[in-house]
């Protein structure tokens, strides 16, 4: 669901998505994976800091497993 005022963490989650896809979109593999795993951290960390909601938490966490199940074989 688009929202206007998204919380700051979600901004942030959003515009290494948005890096992610830029990466896949102009085959740039290592650039692409370094975005994914910071996806990953940031998720994690947001969420341990309590500045991404529950339901938020998953939706990125599951957009990460997303991205990891699509570039296990995105390599050199």
């Amino acid at each position: 669901m688009f929202r206007l005022f998204r919380p700051s963490a979600e901004k942030e989650l959003d515009g290494i998505i948005d890096e992610i896809k830029i990466n896949l979109q102009n085959n740039y593999k290592e650039p692409a994976h370094n975005a994914r795993r910071r996806l990953g951290e940031r998720t994690e960390e947001l969420h341990a800091e309590g500045k991404l909601k529950e339901e938020a938490y998953q939706r990125y966490h599951r957009t990460f497993e997303e991205y990891t199940e699509m570039m296990k074989d995105y390599h050199h």
